[in-house]
């Protein structure tokens, strides 16, 4: 069966699940190196002399370098088969980790993370248009929730197994342990992702076009305000935890467990929910996550009640991908790769801009005025969505 096709086409008849079960894979691994950070903020700061929210930047800079590498990856790529480019992603992810493991100091650190946002920022722009090629239109949801299953499996064990292994081995250890996975990782890449010609060169012109149109731009804003709150509180979690709720590292690795393993129930459900129109759904994750943080703030001395709200948060968490991915394959499917580079560009700045202003006001103020925060852009972003009609392309 000759597998290669136009842009706007899928791949075959056959949907290729073992690819997609690759790509979740790679998610699992992007999202665990990403944020690994989080689960050993504490050690690492100590380990490399730093305070708590500069080390915290070691996840705005990957972010920053995200951002580039989303909105030029496409474009530089040109006419490379995008199997290719997948894979030489992943073989940078691996390279970071060496680099982050081996750092001896805080630079080198960074460099280590500036390498791992270029791999973030290239998968991430190519993914969902590679998703929708590699499964008939209909199956699309259920491919991106089965990917993002990657983001919940990630979530429910990376953070904890690596707060209490950094605990016992070091944080180092913890780095080092990622890298066999993603070899791995690199060599199921090539043997299950089919190959993916691109039929025409990308460039900034079809991205500015999307900005162009009302619909799509209120929807990339209402993005960056929904990521940017989660990730103003999720980046200084463990700060938070350790100050208001008062727990030592085992019951931190038990509370990211739940919050992890949460995220397998938001993925099933946005798997069987998300399907058809997705406007009412688009405010919910800003609405869950940030009453969420503002459940932590008002009971966050209680660790029951501190486990109950990281549950739903971290259900959510996991959700909200698939929510907003799907909205973005149906409101911009004649332009997915530049669509794809839009987003990722716009989550990752959301994500930078968490750690960097939730670091200035955890330093500056308290962990308290961090949380503060969140909950404010959360509240933003429900404003922007409202009723989500004004975010869909048949509302132009």
């Amino acid at each position: 069966m000759d597998i290669a096709t136009t842009s706007n086409t899928r791949i075959g008849p056959v949907a290729a699940w073992g690819a997609v079960l690759s790509m979740a894979l790679c998610v699992a691994m992007l999202i665990a190196s990403e944020f690994m950070p989080v689960s050993l903020l504490t050690p690492m700061a100590e380990g490399l002399h730093a305070t708590t929210g500069q080390t915290g930047q070691a996840i705005s800079i990957s972010g920053l370098f995200a951002v580039a590498a989303s909105m030029i990856i496409t474009t530089a790529a040109g006419t490379l088969n995008r199997k290719m480019v997948l894979v030489a992603m992943t073989a940078l992810m691996l390279l970071s980790l060496v680099v982050v493991a081996a750092a001896p100091n805080f630079a080198v650190l960074m460099i280590g993370r500036a390498l791992l946002g270029i791999c973030i920022g290239g998968f991430w722009a190519l993914a969902t248009a590679v998703i929708m090629r590699l499964v008939p239109g209909r199956d699309v949801p259920r491919a991106l929730a089965l990917m993002y299953g990657g983001q919940a499996i990630a979530a429910a064990f990376a953070a904890p197994i690596g707060s209490y292994l950094g605990d016992i081995f070091g944080w180092r250890a913890v780095f080092w342990a990622l890298t066999p996975i993603v070899a791995g990782n690199l060599v199921w890449h090539m043997i299950a992702l089919p190959s993916l010609p691109a039929s025409q060169r990308q460039n900034f012109r079809t991205m500015f076009s999307l900005l162009t149109r009302p619909y799509f731009l209120r929807g990339l804003i209402a993005a960056m305000l929904s990521w940017g709150s989660a990730f103003t509180m999720f980046t200084y979690l463990r700060p938070f935890m350790e100050q208001v709720t008062g727990v030592d590292v085992a019951t931190l690795s038990i509370l990211l467990l739940v919050l992890g393993c949460a995220g397998f129930a938001g993925t099933w459900a946005a798997g069987r929910f998300v399907s058809g129109n997705v406007a009412p759904l688009l405010r919910l994750p800003a609405l869950l996550m940030g009453g969420c943080t503002l459940g932590l703030l008002l009971f966050g001395g209680s660790v029951a009640a501190a486990g109950l709200i990281l549950a739903l948060w971290g259900a959510t968490n996991t959700a909200m991908s698939v929510i907003w991915m799907t909205w973005m394959s149906q409101n911009a499917a004649d332009a997915p790769e530049a669509a794809g580079s839009l987003m990722v560009a716009a989550i990752q700045a959301s994500i930078l801009l968490g750690a960097v202003i939730g670091g200035l006001l955890l330093d500056g103020l308290t962990i308290v005025a961090t949380f503060i925060g969140s909950v404010v852009l959360a509240a933003l972003a429900i404003g922007l969505i409202g009723s989500g009609q004004r975010l869909l392309k048949s509302d132009r």
